[in-house]
């Protein structure tokens, strides 16, 4: 039989950044809360978590790489969330600060995890920032842990 390693859900002695962009902030808020429930939960401890404000979402990746190359915690966070407006406006700053993140994830050697909303509507963005869809704020938090244990693993 195959052996199989997975992350645990266990974030005692972690140090955990959260990048999020204050542009929406009534959905972003709400993404920093689910995010801060789930660590909470999982034995995080409030003064390992540190949240670094930006201006959007287009400004986490730069940060989110930033922080990775310092090796000041044990993994990362990008929060924001980019809502479809009726200009192209959204297209770039969606598909950039997705390559963005996803370019940090790769290079890293902590986990970087993506959790910036890119919805339609501002209803969409609601329903997943905690009502009808959970918050993916949260669920970010749970990935975050979880690949953390699976890095240590390594």
């Amino acid at each position: 039989m195959a052996h199989v390693v997975e992350g645990k859900l266990s974030g005692k002695g972690k140090k955990v950044a959260i990048v999020a962009s204050r542009f929406n902030d009534f959905i972003t808020s709400r993404l920093i809360e689910g995010a801060l429930d789930a660590l909470n939960r999982h034995q995080v401890l409030q003064d390992d978590i540190t949240i670094y404000r930006v201006p959007g979402s287009f400004e986490i990746p730069p940060v989110v790489k930033r922080l990775a190359g310092l090796g000041v915690c044990d993994g990362i966070i990008g929060l924001g969330a980019v809502i479809r407006g009726s200009t192209p406006h959204f297209d770039y700053v969606a598909s950039e600060v997705s390559k963005g993140i996803a370019q940090v994830a790769i290079d890293a050697a902590c986990p970087v995890i993506f959790g910036v909303l890119t919805t339609d509507t501002i209803e969409q963005a609601i329903e997943r920032a905690g009502t009808k869809s959970g918050n993916k704020g949260f669920d970010a938090a749970m990935a975050l842990l979880e690949m953390i244990d699976l890095y240590a693993q390594m």
